[in-house]
């Protein structure tokens, strides 16, 4: 199964791409976590996406398109992949189409997860992140015993600039003017299948996972 996963910040795809890719047997390739990576690791590149990422902006195409390309030519992904943060604008899918179809394949299906702005807020703004050992909490979901520590290492707790809702507002803008279009591009295909991202993660889990059998 080649597979896309869309949905705004805050909608759960990281968590869901995760149980999904597992399901189905399938690599996640996530350009967050490559982000992340170059971020903690100090590269020129992290340094760079950093500070689109801290502003709640999107990190440049063509950085964005050299890292995917790179990744799903690893042996894992020929089979089969989940695409968790890619593509994220039309021109990246057209991009991604051209890629697939120079090897003689194309996506089975883009699952989007749905979920209302305000409803994104309340779970972006609620984390607080520990410095020490990096665990993140939530103030309402999952917090922790004592305020502004982390119950695991003791560490302080803090609210990352992107958790904070004016950054996540205005994702959530970026998310509309940039990202929004590919629902339509997709659906247009006759590719797009959207689920219910609101309650229990396992809920949301088992509607996933339901509505993406018939591509297996």
């Amino acid at each position: 199964m080649r597979l896309v996963l869309v949905g705004p910040p805050g909608a759960g795809k990281g968590t869901q791409a995760q149980f999904i890719a597992s399901n189905f047997a399938i690599p996640k390739i996530s350009t967050g976590d490559i982000f992340r990576g170059n971020v903690s690791e100090g590269t020129q590149l992290g340094l760079e996406a950093k500070k689109y990422m801290d502003a709640g902006d999107l990190v440049p195409d063509e950085v964005t398109i050299g890292m995917v390309r790179e990744r799903l030519r690893d042996p894992d992904s020929a089979e089969g992949f989940l695409l968790d943060g890619f593509p994220r604008n039309v021109h990246q899918a057209e991009v991604l189409d051209g890629w697939l179809g120079e090897h003689s394949a194309s996506l089975d299906v883009v699952l989007e997860l749905v979920v209302d702005d305000d409803e994104v807020v309340r779970r972006l703004s609620g984390r607080r992140t520990c410095r020490r050992c990096g665990h993140v909490w939530h103030l309402d979901f999952d917090p922790p015993v004592r305020d502004g520590v982390c119950d695991r290492c003791g560490g302080e707790l803090f609210q990352r600039d992107d958790d904070r809702e004016e950054t996540i507002r205005h994702r959530l803008e970026v998310y509309a003017d940039q990202t929004s279009p590919l629902i339509g591009y997709y659906g247009d295909r006759g590719l797009l299948r959207g689920v219910d991202a609101t309650g229990p993660v396992e809920d949301v889990t088992e509607r996933a996972i339901n509505a993406l059998r018939r591509f297996e």
